[in-house]
């Protein structure tokens, strides 16, 4: 069975998380989007955790569904193109690790799956002695990363952590401002339990098969989700059972893993160098010849993930690795929508003319990657037009630098080039 994946999303008890962020609304824009496995996110939170225990129910080995009173009122507000689709949920939590090594503060944030609640409340006992968890539905956590990753093993059969976004300043493992150069840095003696890695907004496969470090290790993308219409801009692609060993194994293995569909890196809030505040958007070669300072300030730049793979770099780009999954850069529907009316992607016109696509030809993620062209263009020749281009890469980008999400054009031809100094 092929499937999306979407392991890495937040609740309502997250911070900086929407208060719809809830199972029923998480569950309509997985059907909505065409993702049929999804992380829980947060089960670290009393609260959602509680609300887990009730609302879902058992299904695939270590997966659950939403139970079938709560499916029933989400699938009638559905289009019947979308309805009945399956959506699976995998017991997923994000946490920060915060401490010092090598004479740094290291902040690194992990994924830690498990295959059911007696795992997770095992685990959150171990957290419960070292953090308030009620605090943060992604709790933070003063322990190094090796024993959070030891904590995870210990949980026994299924349980294993994935480096999340490995690329982002501050939090990635790999991030400029607190991460390391190797993962043997981060993890020492345990590093041989990681074999997965998330790309993160700011980077693809591309990017990071420049670090021949990283050949042996698995290549996952997810929405990171604040808000349940996020579900779903990066995924992972599965060919196997509905399983999470099955998943597991993949991730093992590699047999099974598909790909991945994500970002154009450029659209991401860290993919090039600057400063937000100053204006200043620079590529690596610039901030090197500025030794890293803003020419505005005179601060230190925020050095993003195009700069830090360049720094670890060994080869060139885009030349993958033997038995690598692949991988597309595609754009969020309303995005497409929103440039080829000319408004805002969250106006109202966008919302309407999206849902009015997926009741006529299917979830968004198969009219963005996989629906023939000729059935899209039999209904919007437009749209045809702009999915076409973005499926051949040809787009115009307008990188994000220090926080600033940045542009990515399907049909406009007038954008800015990567770098090009102040903004």
């Amino acid at each position: 069975m092929r499937f999306h994946a979407d392991l890495h999303m937040h609740s309502r008890y997250a911070y900086a998380c929407s208060r719809n962020s809830d199972l029923e609304q998480l569950t309509w824009w997985a059907r909505r989007k065409g993702v049929t496995l999804m992380g829980t996110g947060d089960f670290t939170h009393p609260a959602w955790l509680e609300r887990l225990r009730t609302a879902l129910v058992p299904a695939e080995p270590g997966l659950f569904r939403l139970r079938e009173d709560l499916d029933r009122e989400v699938s009638r507000t559905l289009p019947g193109s979308v309805a009945t689709a399956p959506v699976r949920y995998m017991l997923t939590v994000e946490v920060s690790t915060v401490y010092r090594q090598g004479g740094r503060s290291r902040k690194i944030h992990h994924l830690v799956h498990l295959p059911g609640f007696e795992q997770v409340e095992a685990f959150n006992r171990v957290l419960a002695g070292i953090a308030d968890l009620g605090v943060d539905g992604r709790p933070t956590v003063r322990m190094s990363a090796r024993d959070l990753l030891e904590t995870t093993l210990a949980r026994g059969e299924g349980a294993y952590l994935v480096p999340a976004h490995v690329w982002t300043p501050w939090f990635g493992v790999f991030g400029s401002k607190s991460g390391f150069d190797t993962l043997e840095e981060c993890f020492g003696d345990l590093t041989e339990h990681v074999f997965a890695l998330e790309t993160g907004l700011s980077a693809d496969p591309g990017m990071m098969w420049q670090v021949s470090g990283l050949d042996g290790y698995r290549l996952v993308s997810y929405s990171d989700a604040h808000s349940p219409p996020i579900v779903g801009r990066e995924t992972t692609v599965f060919d196997t059972g509905l399983d999470y060993f099955a998943v597991l194994e993949a991730l093992r293995s590699g047999d099974g893993l598909a790909g991945t569909t994500e970002f154009f890196p450029e659209a991401g809030k860290y993919h090039v160098d600057g400063h937000r505040k100053c204006g200043v958007r620079l590529d690596p070669e610039e901030t090197r010849k500025l030794g890293g300072i803003c020419p505005v300030c005179g601060r230190t730049l925020t050095v993003g993930v195009q700069s830090r793979v360049e720094d670890l770099a060994d080869r060139p780009a885009d030349r993958s690795p033997r038995g690598a999954a692949g991988f597309r850069n595609l754009l969020p529907l309303p995005d497409v929508v929103a440039e080829i009316l000319g408004v805002g992607p969250k106006s109202k016109k966008v919302a309407a003319e999206t849902d009015r696509l997926v009741a006529a030809l299917g979830p968004e993620l198969a009219i963005l990657g996989d629906l023939p062209l000729s059935d899209i263009a039999a209904d919007s020749p437009r749209l045809a037009e702009a999915v076409g281009r973005l499926r051949n890469g040809e787009v115009t980008k307008d990188p994000g630098y220090d926080g600033e999400f940045g542009r990515i054009h399907t049909l406009d031809p007038v954008a800015s080039e990567p770098g090009g100094g102040q903004r």
